[in-house]
């Protein structure tokens, strides 16, 4: 029996690319200042990908990587719908009243945009 080996790296699927994205993301949210409450925060509406705290105020956070397209054009309508009722259900569900805001990190080029309060 032979075993065949390769020298070539296995493909970075969109998934590990989205995985290293929120890891990245969420270590920027802490240094500054936030304190992450969740991380891939699902309901049958849709999933939030970070939670976090500061101030009282939640934040909840979309991540978007990209090399290749405009990653804040793929926060759809259709997307910030599901968002919001994602929210709605993270707040009857933890019995919540804070104020809340969504915000977008935007991950390209090796850098990282926070757009806040993107509703």
């Amino acid at each position: 029996m032979f075993k065949i080996f390769s020298s070539s790296k296995p493909k970075t699927t969109a998934l590990d690319i989205g995985k290293t994205a929120e890891l990245k993301a969420a270590k920027f949210l802490r240094k500054n200042g936030l304190k992450i409450l969740e991380q891939n925060f699902h309901s049958r509406f849709g999933e939030i990908d970070i939670i976090a705290e500061d101030d009282e105020i939640l934040h909840f956070v979309e991540v978007k990587a990209s090399e290749k397209y405009d990653a804040l054009a793929r926060i759809t309508p259709s997307k910030m719908e599901k968002i919001v009722k994602t929210i709605e259900y993270y707040m009857m569900k933890n019995d919540s009243e804070k104020d809340f805001q969504i915000d977008a990190l935007v991950l390209e080029g090796g850098k990282i945009e926070w757009i806040k309060n993107i509703n």
